[in-house]
């Protein structure tokens, strides 16, 4: 060999390009999010409404984990990133609407399934405003009421009438006729609120792996006992309180003259134009 000359591969040799796997860890608790929203719909079809909450409910656990696992085991993707928008339109955007539909409002005619559709469409809207403006939005809040609680209010109200005895075409303690309309009211409101621009605090700058005083872990035990208690009214109170807290922050900050928007600079899409003030 020459001095200086630079040795090249041989001819023939094939140099294969190492492929690029997907992390399974964080995207198991994806997929059983998934089917958290799946089940939902198949109860919902069974008629077995209850079940059908719960499982909008174990999703919202699990979808509020796989981040939170990916991050602290350091297998975020690109994929994994997808894949928890398409599971989140599954469990929180089509499920809600249908078992909605399903349970009450297609007493409503036309009323009915436009209510679902709109809160399905704002769903799909509100994760898609979601991923175009991650890294513009201010990480302690939402922009919007985020599409698991808005989810929780939908089935929420589902699950605490079911477990209070109301039944579809029965007049019991409560008209139903006046728990169609209310369903109603609680489909439009959460679908509407997801695309708004209110801020929602998001509970990320809360750091499970820093040390916390004693008192925490009392209130945590004393919560859960709570929550044990009469899980759906719990849940249901909790979820309401959260859906109008939003509303409170943007009032508290409009009343002092505080910036109420949760975005700082944009030039991304989607048009940001109108969304400061």
């Amino acid at each position: 060999m020459h001095e200086g000359k630079v040795s090249q591969p041989e001819r023939g040799v094939l140099v294969r390009k190492r492929r690029k796997g997907i992390y399974i860890l964080p995207n198991l608790f994806t997929l059983a999010a998934l089917f958290g929203g799946f089940y939902a719909i198949v109860m919902a079809v069974d008629a077995r409404f209850d079940l059908a909450a719960a499982g909008v409910f174990w999703a919202m656990v699990l979808d509020s984990l796989d981040g939170r696992v990916a991050r602290m085991t350091n297998t975020q993707s690109a994929f994994g990133e997808q894949m928890d928008s398409l599971s989140d339109m599954v469990s929180f955007g089509a499920a809600p609407g249908l078992i909605a539909y399903i349970w009450a409002l297609q007493g409503l005619g036309r009323w009915g399934w436009i209510a679902a559709f709109v809160y399905c469409a704002c769903a799909a809207l509100r994760l898609a405003r979601f991923n175009v403006n991650t890294g513009v939005v201010d990480k302690r809040y939402f922009q919007g009421l985020p599409s698991p609680a808005a989810a929780a209010l939908v089935a929420g109200f589902i699950w605490l009438m079911t477990d209070a005895g109301v039944r579809p075409g029965e007049d019991g303690w409560l008209a139903w006729d006046t728990v169609t309309w209310i369903m109603f009211a609680f489909t439009l409101y959460a679908g509407l609120t997801m695309v708004t621009n209110v801020p929602f605090y998001s509970f990320k700058d809360v750091q499970l792996k820093k040390s916390v005083p004693f008192a925490v872990i009392v209130l945590i035990a004393l919560g859960i006992a709570v929550i044990n208690i009469d899980p759906p009214s719990v849940l249901f109170g909790v979820f309401v309180l959260y859906g109008v807290s939003g509303y409170a922050v943007y009032a508290w900050r409009k009343a002092k003259g505080q910036h109420t928007s949760v975005i700082s600079t944009s030039t991304d899409e989607p048009d940001e134009r109108g969304l400061h003030d």
